[in-house]
């Protein structure tokens, strides 16, 4: 649980125990010329103060938040519980009259329930309830009501603490992958900015020299995807799904100096098939570029993860298809596009936008519904 949430809640608690005491009193005060022993009455309260400013001090660190303050809680409030029989009176606890804590009791109920949990906080409140009907003496269902209420009580405040701590630690979690991504992103801008962009360069003058230079921009190549692959998008540390892949890690892998990829910061999973047979697709679109385009093309790859589907986006900035020739080539028989990506995506129940103008590059649109299980 977070310190901010927990310092609030103990607080909370702390003016519920000021609240419920000051209605203790006022009782006391009501019902005073009732008692068998009334001056002993004001003691009580007077302890029920005292030990309601010590509980409060020690409850405000979280030190003191320990086992033996949470039993001395119980026990005090159990004592005072219990002395109701001898101050009251056996006959007026008989008759209905409130003992001496009234809803004061439930202090240490809920104490229990917020720092050990809800089952804790209930066995608790079934132990004060018992004190409570051995102070009365009666057993009947109006006594039973109080003990009743407190179990809820002790079951909804440590339901309530629990799903908080664990909201609060998954919000730090991600606040920690956040800034764990934003670091990353602009180490990476840095890098793309200038080892990058000097790998490539020696890649393709070592390619223009040839002979050794050109071994050397073949290392330099090969560099400069390792260095890419390092700097892009990686697993986060979470529990890989059973039978799933993520498919930043499956595209990753055509990323190069001449391909850029863009995905999100968080794991895009898919059946394994499935995002292999997308990799497929997309690897046939690369080709596309690297076959019909000059050689200092570029191209993306966007990857978007949406509720209800995933989009894949390979866009080029190549000389783009003249209007017509997609059919002109599948009559032909080259089915490269045809086939090998609307074909797979098409069967995997996803259709393909090929969007193109001469000059202008070409953008390749994949959009893949997810399946519901």
């Amino acid at each position: 649980m977070s310190l901010s949430f927990e310092v609030t809640l103990w607080r909370a608690l702390a003016v519920f125990r000021l609240a419920t005491l000051a209605y203790a009193t006022l009782l006391v005060a009501r019902n005073f010329g009732r008692f068998d022993h009334p001056y002993a009455a004001w003691v009580v309260v007077a302890l029920m103060g005292g030990w309601s400013v010590l509980t409060i001090s020690g409850y405000a660190s979280p030190r003191g938040r320990a086992g033996p303050l949470l039993a001395a809680d119980l026990v005090v409030t159990a004592a005072i519980v219990l002395s109701s029989k001898w101050v009251e009176g056996a006959d007026l606890l008989a008759h209905g009259t409130p003992t001496l804590p009234v809803t004061w009791m439930a202090c240490p109920v809920l104490a229990v329930a917020v720092s050990r949990g809800r089952s804790q906080g209930a066995a608790a409140a079934v132990a004060m309830g018992a004190c409570d009907l051995v102070a009365r003496g009666v057993f009947n269902q109006a006594t039973f009501t109080g003990t009743a209420i407190m179990v809820m009580a002790a079951l909804a405040v440590g339901h309530v603490a629990g799903l908080a701590s664990q909201t609060q630690e998954q919000l730090r979690l991600a606040a920690e992958r956040e800034a764990v991504t934003r670091e990353r992103e602009r180490l990476a801008r840095g890098i793309h900015d200038s080892v990058l962009q000097v790998l490539a360069l020696v890649q393709r003058r070592g390619a223009e020299l040839g002979g050794e230079a050109a071994d050397l921009g073949r290392l330099a190549g090969e560099q400069e995807a390792a260095l890419r692959a390092l700097v892009g998008p990686s697993w986060n540390g979470d529990p890989v799904p059973v039978g799933l892949d993520d498919l930043r890690m499956v595209l990753g892998r055509y990323a190069a100096h001449d391909v850029s990829l863009s995905a999100p910061a968080t794991g895009v999973w898919l059946p394994a098939r499935t995002a292999h047979e997308l990799s497929l697709a997309v690897a046939a679109a690369i080709e596309n570029v690297h076959r019909h385009c000059s050689d200092g093309a570029r191209a993306w790859i966007l990857i978007e993860d949406e509720p209800g589907e995933v989009t894949v986006t390979v866009r080029d900035d190549g000389p783009g298809i003249p209007a017509g020739r997609l059919e002109q080539a599948a009559a032909e028989g080259r089915l490269g596009l045809a086939q090998s990506v609307r074909g797979r995506i098409r069967d995997l129940g996803g259709a393909v936008t090929v969007t193109s103008a001469p000059g202008e590059g070409t953008e390749i649109e994949i959009r893949l519904p997810r399946v519901r299980s």
